[in-house]
């Protein structure tokens, strides 16, 4: 029998974790278990998409963010790229770098409210994979 590891969630360290897991809930689709509940109080917070796949944990921790991150997500939207940049950008990130090419490719970097970068790449549509 072959062993291998599964990935449970995906945590971020944060100071706000109940504010971060309520963007990213937005982002994602994500939703909270049914049998915990995010709570403002609470020093953790986890969304998920349920049926057994990975979710993202927030940790509240005292320290800010200080460096670039050495992991992050790259988001593949149900709509455009572009559609899902200006979706993201009303929801509270900020634009960090744009990779977009005259051609159509590329992606956008994008940072959440407490700076962790995420990329949108471009639709499976826009790449020719309906």
């Amino acid at each position: 029998m072959r062993m291998v590891s599964s990935i449970n969630q995906v945590t971020f360290d944060t100071r706000d974790g109940y504010a971060l897991a309520q963007f990213w809930a937005k982002v994602t689709g994500y939703t909270e278990h049914p049998k915990y509940p995010n709570s403002p109080g609470d020093e953790e917070h986890f969304i998920g998409p349920g049926g057994g796949h990975p979710g993202l944990l927030f940790i509240n921790v005292p320290e800010g963010k200080t460096v670039k991150n050495r992991l992050h997500l790259d988001l593949v939207p149900e709509t455009t790229r572009d559609e899902e940049v200006e979706r993201l950008l009303g929801l509270g990130a900020t634009l960090h770098e744009d990779h977009r090419r005259e051609d159509g490719t590329g992606w956008v970097t994008l940072l959440d409210p407490e700076g962790n970068e995420f990329c949108v790449e471009r639709s499976k549509a826009e790449r020719g994979e309906d």
